[in-house]
């Protein structure tokens, strides 16, 4: 396998139900592991998910968790996942998925550089970018 970099997404006690949102934009095969899989299955918080990824057709891999008992959940505002590329119609639709049960900072919308580029923040308080790279004259 070689190597590879993608987010990996903390989330507090609600990491299924983001996960299952995120297969539902992107499509793909997602595999949840939950803590009571890896260790006592009685535990309080044995439901939650240790390990969560999604793999999609188009080749982007999404992971998340949710946070251990015990430790601090901090979500930050010093990151956001950022999708670009030049097929309009599937961003776009990336777009309205993302941002449809979330807020928009930025509307999708022709930008000073050419392209079409939006900020939105979804349900789960992700921040994502997408940018539509318009055709060079």
């Amino acid at each position: 396998m070689p190597s590879r970099l993608n987010p990996y997404i903390s989330f507090s006690d609600n990491a299924r139900q983001a996960m299952e949102f995120y297969q539902g934009v992107f499509g793909g095969s997602l595999a949840l592991h939950t803590f009571g899989e890896f260790g006592a299955p009685d535990a309080p918080g044995a439901d939650k998910i240790m390990h969560g990824m999604l793999e999609t057709d188009n080749g982007f891999t999404l992971m998340g968790a949710d946070t251990p008992p015990g430790m601090e959940h901090k979500p930050g505002n010093n990151i956001a996942v950022s999708l670009s590329g030049e097929d309009a119609e599937e961003l776009r639709g990336y777009w309205e998925k993302l941002s449809g049960s979330g807020s928009v900072s930025v509307p999708l919308e022709k930008q000073m550089w050419g392209d079409e580029f939006g900020m939105c923040t979804d349900q789960f308080g992700v921040a994502w970018m997408v940018n539509i790279v318009q055709p060079q004259a």
